[in-house]
């Protein structure tokens, strides 16, 4: 039995401003209309003997995960929730853990959500041949075929050939300088380092016992700690928190004499960067890849994406754009790799725009700040059909609300009524309210927020169906 373990837990800082930390790559739709974990979870179909997937995320993406699993009729066998990152090797031993008490010794597939593979039926012949390595015991990677002397990637040197395509595992190199990668292109002997791996769970915990005992303790213990909520699992935070960072290839690959590496051409991207982006989007005439509302004239070799706002392109070459409501990037195709400057800064400085965006995703629905000033902010709320918010109240701010589309059943205090488009209320501070969609269609609401603090912070919740 082969049990895909998808990680999902990264932030892809280098593509900010379209991802933010709270609203990550892997949950975008970057390369067609499916998100990156959807199109994960999607390549996997036609793999023989396959178990439901287990994903692991962060615990603050958790309800845009599980809804977007939901869209595409998927029911994984477990969704377990990071309090905090600790890099590959303690997830994938979370996984392990949570795979070894099933008679069948699973083997695991292990991807990161937010890569791009394009021939998805060369994707699954390497995977057959994995499957056949690990049930021999090897830990198996896959190895990018380079088509170009990349340096933003570290490398796997390939000895002797084993069975089933695969190759053992020489070493691991870090990512080169330019002379260097060409030698390793003219080689022939090297491949890029995707950061997939195929093994038993068995396997891999005994070989985290053997070169890292101290981590596989730690998972240990915040596994038997783990605990139930509503449609997750949640590991153990302090557990967790102690245990070492470290990527399953220094913790394990780089040390076991059991590694094989499979080699794979299949348009493989991990779309590290606004230039890779462009690379694996479709492309005009003029080398320009366009999203949203773009007029380019002129420009060629261009990345141009537009959400909210009219973006004028006129007489670039090799830039890339990308305007959301609350940030614009312009930036040097070449300078692309130091976008997490900016994100590094922006935390630095305390400021929003590198956490999430103005419109924020919650498991109820959305709300987007539409404008804001001293003692005033005012709120787009769109609730889904069925879902409602916590019944909750706020010490420093008053609330006004008019419904815009949809019916809203309206909590306050001890009086519970039905509004219709056009009508409103008042939510004075202090007043214990919940808003609920009852009906079949998004509710929306424009909400003035009025008060001396108007944080999200100042909400106390009594009751709330998302565990919050």
């Amino acid at each position: 039995m082969i049990l895909p373990v998808i990680l999902s837990g990264g932030a892809g800082t280098r593509l900010w401003p379209l991802s933010r930390e709270l609203y990550p790559k892997q949950l975008l739709p970057l390369v067609g209309a499916s998100t990156m974990l959807q199109d994960t979870v999607a390549r996997l179909h036609g793999i023989e003997s396959l178990a439901a997937p287990m994903i692991i995320c962060n615990e603050e993406h958790r309800f845009m995960v599980a809804e977007q699993l939901r869209m595409i009729d998927i029911d994984p066998s477990a969704i377990i929730l990071e309090p905090v990152g600790r890099n590959t090797a303690p997830a994938v031993a979370i996984a392990a853990l949570q795979a070894t008490p099933r008679e069948d010794d699973p083997i695991l597939l292990v991807l990161p959500a937010d890569h791009v593979i394009k021939d998805r039926t060369v994707f699954r012949t390497a995977v057959a041949n994995g499957a056949q390595l690990a049930e021999e015991g090897r830990l198996v990677t896959f190895g990018i075929v380079p088509d170009a002397p990349e340096t933003g990637y570290g490398y796997i040197r390939s000895g002797a050939e084993l069975s089933h395509s695969g190759l053992q595992v020489a070493e691991f190199v870090e990512k080169p300088d330019l002379e260097t990668a060409q030698k390793y292109l003219a080689d022939g002997r090297y491949f890029w380092n995707s950061g997939m791996f195929m093994f038993k769970a068995s396997v891999y915990l005994r070989q985290l016992e053997k070169f890292n005992p101290e981590m596989l303790s730690a998972c240990r213990d915040a596994f038997d700690s783990m605990s139930s909520d509503l449609d997750f699992l949640r590991l153990g935070k302090e557990s967790f928190a102690a245990c070492p960072k470290d990527s399953i290839d220094y913790a394990v690959m780089e040390k076991t004499d059991k590694a094989a590496v499979i080699p794979l051409a299949a348009g493989w991207s991990d779309v590290g960067s606004w230039s890779s982006l462009r690379e694996v989007n479709e492309q005009d005439g003029n080398g320009n890849v366009i999203h949203g509302d773009v007029f380019s004239t002129g420009s060629n070799d261009c990345y141009l994406h537009a959400d909210s706002k009219l973006v004028a392109a006129i007489g670039l070459q090799d830039i890339v754009v990308v305007e959301t409501a609350d940030a614009v990037l312009v930036a040097g195709k070449d300078s692309v790799q130091d976008v997490k400057s900016v994100v590094e800064w922006l935390k630095q400085e305390g400021r929003d725009e590198s956490l999430l965006h103005r419109r924020v995703n919650r498991p109820w629905g959305t709300f987007e700040s539409v404008d804001q000033g001293e003692r005033f902010q005012v709120k787009r709320i769109v609730v889904n059909p069925g879902a409602s918010l916590s019944l909750q109240r706020h010490q420093h701010r008053a609330e006004h609300w008019v419904v815009v589309s949809g019916v809203a059943r309206v909590t306050c205090g001890d009086e519970v009524r039905m509004m219709n488009v056009d009508e409103s209320t008042y939510i004075p501070v202090g007043a214990v309210h919940r808003l609920e969609n009852p009906g079949d269609v998004p509710l929306e609401i424009i909400e003035v927020q009025s008060g001396g603090y108007l944080g999200e912070d100042d909400i106390e919740r009594f009751e709330d169906n998302f565990g919050r």
